[in-house]
């Protein structure tokens, strides 16, 4: 099997890092090799010369092979704002993703990447996430933070995926805190007014156990994500 999945989110902070990690740790446990990318990534820390995100060197941890966090993260910037900003005159070259996902994939069953901000935040000064995942072609799954204002969000989010003309395999809710008032009605909401399935429902955690969060996944099936069907 050959598989994949492109995460993005409505907005920054909703729980892609989260929902990242829980989706490798549920697929190792179902028995999957997984390779992970975090292409684009803001907010980094210098260390022996080279700067490392956080979120980045959680997904290498997570994954089943070990793989150089260069091919994992080729693009990591210092400063904590929109990647755009953060990476001053670097240009980020979709064609150079493609290549390391491709090798990245070479070595697992399932290749999963995550995005940097919500579907439309630029990534430099031409590029931005849903051009990105164009290029990757990846089916896509939404994260969508529970909170106020999250139908529009979710709403506007999905549509903008279909008009890219990939495919919206799914949609992941994340309580962002433990008493959300109207969760279950806009949670409700959401499962009548999108066009792609719950593949999940993420509860609030002080502190995350990614292999507890990923059974919290409910894709109806893994083999909708399997490259080399159409659907």
């Amino acid at each position: 099997m050959k598989a994949g999945v492109f995460i993005t989110g409505t907005d920054t902070d909703v729980g892609k890092t989260w929902a990242t990690l829980a989706w490798i740790r549920r697929l190792r446990a179902d028995g999957y090799t997984v390779a992970g990318m975090k292409p684009v990534a803001a907010g980094c820390e210098r260390r022996d010369g080279r700067f490392y995100n956080r979120d980045a060197l959680l997904i290498q941890a997570a994954c089943s092979s070990p793989a150089d966090y260069a091919a994992i993260n080729p693009y990591a910037f210092e400063a904590a704002m929109s990647p755009h900003l953060a990476c001053g005159d670097t240009l980020v070259d979709p064609e150079r993703i493609a290549a390391l996902a491709a090798a990245l994939h070479a070595t697992a069953d399932w290749l999963v990447v995550e995005g940097a901000g919500g579907w439309y935040s630029p990534l430099d000064a031409a590029l931005d996430n849903a051009g990105l995942a164009r290029r990757l072609g990846l089916p896509v799954v939404v994260v969508v933070g529970m909170r106020l204002g999250c139908i529009n969000h979710a709403r506007l989010t999905v549509a903008a995926v279909e008009r890219t003309g990939l495919r919206c395999a799914g949609w992941l809710a994340v309580r962002l805190s433990e008493a959300m008032p109207g969760f279950e009605g806009n949670l409700a909401y959401l499962q009548t007014h999108l066009s792609a399935p719950l593949l999940g429902v993420l509860p609030y955690r002080l502190e995350p156990d990614f292999t507890e969060l990923g059974q919290h996944l409910c894709p109806p099936n893994w083999q909708m994500f399997d490259l080399r069907q159409n659907f």
